[in-house]
């Protein structure tokens, strides 16, 4: 299992956020039964980064949360079983992990909403990072059904590792 992290925020945390955030994904993969090894890149930044990032790829000028960019195209969202139809573009060739994608997390805005919606700080990283996962297994929040089955996911994967509001 590959996790990259890098921190490019000025606020620094005042915890353990890696160790935080690879909990957090190590649950995800393990609820979805991902049967793969995987390669995961976490960003965590402030709000002008990410509102660039937002910008140049969704065309949206704003700051946000969190973004997740799935590497997977998804039949069915965690359906894994049609991965190795297309391992060249699924799969790192050199270390064999299944490429899911990339999260980007602005620190200014989950201090923001921690304190906002009063919880912890590590309770609203660890929900962002949930929340990211769930995209990069294909899941969505457009639709009200779809919306429903993230929220139950998420709220799993966070009461599992007693991480609660």
């Amino acid at each position: 299992m590959t996790i990259n992290i890098e921190y490019e925020a000025a606020k620094m945390l005042e915890f353990d956020y890696e160790e935080l955030i690879r909990r957090v994904i190590l649950a995800c993969m393990d609820y979805e039964c991902c049967p793969y090894d995987a390669e995961i890149n976490v960003l965590l930044t402030d709000d002008e980064n990410i509102r660039q990032i937002n910008h140049e790829y969704r065309a949206i000028d704003a700051a946000t949360d969190v973004l997740s960019f799935p590497a997977v195209d998804y039949d069915i969202p965690g359906d894994f079983s049609r991965l190795e139809e297309n391992v060249a573009a699924y799969f790192n060739p050199e270390s064999g992990e299944l490429i899911l994608g990339d999260i980007v997390i602005s620190v200014d805005r989950a201090l923001m909403q921690a304190e906002e919606y009063g919880h912890t700080i590590e309770r609203e990283i660890a929900f962002l990072t949930a929340h990211s996962m769930f995209h990069l297994f294909g899941y969505d929040h457009m639709e009200e059904e779809e919306a429903k089955i993230m929220e139950q996911k998420q709220k799993a994967v966070l009461d599992k590792l007693q991480i609660r509001r």
